[in-house]
């Protein structure tokens, strides 16, 4: 991943992003979360514009994941309300089929179908709950492979693939969805450090054609330099947020500053 194509992708990012503050894709207001007695998700307030890539970071344990999971209900809330496009989340049923439909999640494991060759774990989903013909997602789904660059390992197991591969399909898996908004928790943290960047690249391609995108991660040069927005949480809450020139080189927090202290110096 080159400097100047991950500039290029914050330009462009920057550019779809400015001027839709008042009509976010993605609003989150007044969220919280327990689990149990833990309060994971404290009075969370969060806008995300279209076009925009927001970046999460912070120490384990901050609710970050959490909070990516809630935004498609994967975990319910236990207070507030979180909308998107407009429309709040759906409790249940087709609407929330719906929704998920539109909100593209990519995890740090790449929950493949170990059975199903790598086609078919991207046509599944257009064929069942989008109803298109086999033909129609057979070559949406080898368009999207090569867009991300594994068509070539289409006949293939998951097995078959190495995990940055798995983690590519795994894009294209959801993209085949035509998602508002995708949704990255830590997609790089199960990988080898050689495969990190192949997954980071088709991640900034995505960010310069305009993809809204959330995505929780430990990659600092990523965050720096692909995000329009790095929001920063600690212990449930959000403490810090603004540009990456705003929040690496001008930290407010203490909490922060520790935070990044630890984890530059690696």
């Amino acid at each position: 991943m080159t400097e100047s194509s991950v500039s290029a992708a914050v330009k462009s990012g920057d550019s779809k992003a400015a001027g839709h503050a008042d009509n976010p894709l993605v609003e989150v207001s007044h969220v919280d979360k327990y689990f149990g007695d833990l309060h994971v998700l404290k009075d969370i307030n969060l806008k995300v514009t279209k076009g925009e890539v927001l970046v999460i970071i912070g120490p384990s344990g901050s609710g970050k994941s959490t909070l990516c999971r809630t935004i498609n209900r994967l975990e319910a809330i236990d207070s507030g309300v979180i909308r998107i496009d407009g429309e709040p989340l759906p409790q249940e049923g087709k609407d929330l089929t719906r929704l998920r439909a539109e909100v593209g999640m990519v995890f740090q494991s790449f929950n493949l179908f170990a059975h199903k060759s790598i086609l078919d774990n991207v046509t599944l989903a257009p064929r069942k709950v989008r109803r298109i013909s086999k033909d129609q997602a057979d070559k949406e789904a080898m368009e999207l492979l090569a867009r991300v660059g594994v068509d070539s390992q289409a006949k293939k197991l998951p097995a078959q693939l190495s995990g940055g591969q798995q983690q590519r399909v795994a894009i294209a898996r959801s993209l085949a969805m035509h998602p508002k908004v995708m949704l990255f928790d830590e997609p790089t943290s199960a990988l080898d450090p050689e495969m990190i960047n192949e997954v980071l690249d088709v991640m900034v391609d995505l960010a310069k054609e305009g993809m809204t995108m959330i995505v929780v991660t430990h990659e600092m040069g990523f965050a720096r330099q692909a995000a329009n927005r790095v929001v920063f949480m600690a212990d449930g809450e959000i403490l810090e947020e603004g540009t990456p020139e705003e929040f690496f080189e001008h930290t407010k927090t203490e909490r922060a500053k520790d935070f990044l202290g630890k984890i530059l110096d690696h």
